[in-house]
């Protein structure tokens, strides 16, 4: 049994998305992070930068205590390594879906996120950080646009975790002022990641009280 603390933020839709396509039983501890939730002290015991999401698998593979995962891209991967699914055994699969995620979360994520505030939440607008950070989501969107041109998913052949932790972000797309007609082979992934039947599951979670 998988814990799952979590808000319905891209970086929460990765865990839920993984956990809806790999069949783990899971409990789901929704946080309100507008109330400050991840400020307790209880989450802080599982999450030091008081950020969602976190897990605690209470059926670690090494049948020991129970486990707690933070961040995002470590908690993909500690699922996949359990289930033995989305992260190939295979070594260059497995290193080219290892680059993808890490690309997703040291760059694709916060650069996006950036955006996201300076154009959606800043107190004032800052033209400055509002054209860097459009141009280098444009940026992002034409390095995914030109490996997925060459690649049914983000690191080959084969879904993975690259494809989960990066889908959320651009569910987003037109908050980013992102058109996916600039980008086909970015629209036509998502599109064929969006009718995945556990796609669909993980993000009904969102409105779920």
């Amino acid at each position: 049994m998988i814990d799952l603390y979590y808000a319905p933020t891209p970086n929460g839709h990765k865990i839920s998305l993984f956990l809806e396509e790999s069949g783990l039983q899971y409990r789901l501890h929704r946080m309100d992070i507008s109330a400050g939730d991840q400020f307790k002290p209880e989450f802080l015991a599982l999450s030091p930068n008081n950020k969602i999401p976190a897990i605690v698998d209470s059926q670690p593979v090494d049948g020991g205590a129970p486990v707690s995962v933070f961040e995002s891209g470590a908690i993909l991967q500690y699922l996949a390594e359990k289930t033995g699914k989305f992260l190939s055994k295979e070594l260059r699969e497995r290193t080219s879906t290892l680059e993808w995620l890490y690309w997703q979360v040291a760059g694709f994520g916060p650069m996006l996120g950036q955006n996201h505030h300076f154009t959606h939440y800043a107190p004032q607008p800052v033209p400055y950080a509002i054209e860097r950070f459009l141009q280098e989501t444009r940026r992002l969107y034409g390095v995914l646009n030109r490996q997925l041109e060459k690649n049914a998913y983000i690191a080959g052949d084969h879904y993975s975790i690259a494809d989960i932790a990066t889908y959320p972000w651009v569910v987003a797309h037109e908050r980013q002022r992102v058109d996916l007609a600039e980008y086909p082979a970015v629209r036509n992934w998502f599109e064929r990641v969006k009718a995945r039947p556990a796609t669909q599951k993980a993000y009904a979670l969102a409105s779920v009280q």
